[in-house]
């Protein structure tokens, strides 16, 4: 069994990869290293003695600086680094850019064609309210018409609650109406009711008027208050959208036509050892055979950015990229934070120490291609590639935000474990074996087989299987739990 892994020949660090106790000895480039104090696995030991203030380097990169003088042997982690992070900064473009390759062949999956053909993954029947005042009767209008209905025919019915859509100003209110005009228009949906109040800020008729192509067959309105019984009259439009979608079927599709948002949460010091690495691969996978991948969570990036601008695909990019982070670190400063106060309690329990380690640990999620686009928050996709779209870190939000860019799934890697999923399917990728086992209810694919198995390959090719599986159908386990939900970006005043 493996004890640890040097992540670069360059680090002054190794990762414990199980539990080691203090007085054990490892082998390190053929020189014998003794353990000196109890480490638990995901943490770092020092693999030489650091000086007080010099960077400690894991990934080949900087995540910090020494706060004392650090013995070989010993822990390296919260108690003694200090963050390189600061505010905004200047960057200058320095193209490293992966060059042109070979496509690959693409890969065929089962899929719903939509009338303006683009595909959807599931066929499924949502209720999207305008305002938070409607929640609970969406709730009602849903299990009504699943009452009266026998033998579903179709991938599921669900409402999607949120507290928004009134007392909102300026950007909050125009986020909250492009949000929610994304959802109703995303593929995965064969049929789609609106539900408003009638005299919340969010009217249904502007969000009509301004919800730009949509297929008005299967996208229906309902305003609460202009009829006498809003559950029935709910339940006649779920009935009529039903007898449509029960004719939609499944059909061969190609993976390229494919978006799939990249997303971690609870991440732990296997993380950027194995769940994201894993990410990446199947990235790059998607990229190489004309797909579509996005990347979010810009705190997130924080400190690992300049990887990420130096594979902008252009100087236009780059700069987007900048403006992406700079203003990002801005939203802080005006909220009177620190850009760094990042990562959370339960990363740091996992090993992860600072931002800088989380961050480069989180973007291998995104692999090696070059960066195409850069979307603001509300954006949808419309480059094929990879893609980076402006969100918080923030679980639901983040999800939330991939799933309204147009994204047909979410890959989520987790080292500390979560049951939560968004309005896709949400595929939970387990950093170590030992989440996997304990949640085998949460956990939907075990990335630690990267650590045990023959070949990277062997593992890679598994989850492409995995993934076109869920895509033609398969249901992830936040599909079979029922836990699906969807939050929007608040950063404004409420009335």
């Amino acid at each position: 069994m493996r004890h640890y892994i040097k992540l670069h020949e360059d680090d002054n660090v190794i990762v414990a990869l199980t539990d080691l106790e203090s007085g054990s000895t490892l082998t390190i480039n053929g020189e014998p290293l003794i353990v000196k104090e109890n480490i638990k696995q995901g943490h770092k030991i020092a693999i030489s003695k650091i000086s007080n203030n010099d960077f400690i380097i894991k990934y080949g990169y900087p995540i910090g600086h020494a706060l004392k003088e650090i013995e070989p042997g010993t822990h390296v982690h919260t108690h003694n680094i200090k963050t390189n992070l600061n505010d905004c900064l200047s960057y200058e473009y320095q193209p490293n850019l992966k060059p042109d390759i070979k496509p690959l062949m693409d890969r065929e999956i089962r899929a719903y064609y939509r009338k303006n053909w683009e595909i959807g993954i599931r066929n499924e029947l949502w209720i999207i309210p305008t305002v938070g005042c409607v929640n609970k009767t969406a709730e009602i209008i849903k299990n009504e018409f699943l009452a009266q209905t026998e033998n579903l025919a179709i991938d599921g019915v669900f409402a999607f609650s949120h507290p928004f859509g009134c007392s909102q100003m300026g950007d909050d209110h125009e986020t909250t109406r492009a949000i929610l005009q994304n959802i109703v228009k995303h593929p995965n949906a064969g049929g789609v009711l609106v539900l408003g109040l009638g005299c919340e800020n969010n009217q249904v008729e502007v969000f009509k008027e301004t919800l730009g192509d949509y297929d008005e067959e299967r996208v229906r309105f309902l305003v609460s208050q202009e009829v006498e019984d809003e559950v029935e009259a709910g339940v006649t439009i779920l009935k009529e959208l039903y007898d449509l979608m029960k004719q939609d079927y499944r059909a061969t599709a190609l993976l390229r036509n494919l978006k799939i948002g990249l997303k971690c949460g609870g991440s732990d010091g296997f993380s950027g050892i194995t769940a994201n690495p894993l990410l990446g691969y199947l990235s790059d996978y998607i990229v190489r055979s004309g797909g579509t991948t996005v990347l979010t969570e810009v705190p997130e990036m924080f400190g690992a950015e300049t990887i990420l601008m130096n594979r902008a695909k252009d100087e236009e990019t780059f700069n987007k990229i900048v403006h992406l982070i700079n203003d990002f670190k801005g939203y802080y400063e005006r909220n009177h934070q620190v850009c760094y106060e990042n990562p959370s309690p339960g990363n740091k329990a996992g090993g992860i120490t600072t931002l800088e380690d989380k961050s480069l640990g989180c973007t291998q999620k995104a692999g090696t291609s070059n960066v195409i686009d850069v979307l603001s928050y509300t954006d949808r996709v419309t480059q094929r590639g990879l893609n980076l779209l402006q969100g918080p870190g923030n679980d639901l939000v983040a999800v939330t935000a991939l799933g309204s860019a147009g994204c047909h799934l979410v890959l989520f890697t987790t080292g500390r474990g979560t049951p939560f999923g968004g309005f896709v399917p949400t595929i939970k990728v387990a950093t170590n074996h030992e989440l996997a086992i304990k949640k085998k209810h949460w956990i939907d694919y075990d990335a630690s087989t990267l650590l045990t198995a023959s070949t990277t390959e062997e593992v890679v090719e598994d989850f492409i299987n995995y993934v076109c599986d869920v895509c033609s159908g398969k249901w992830t386990n936040n599909e079979r739990n029922g836990h699906r939900e969807i939050d929007i970006w608040k950063s404004g005043v409420t009335l």
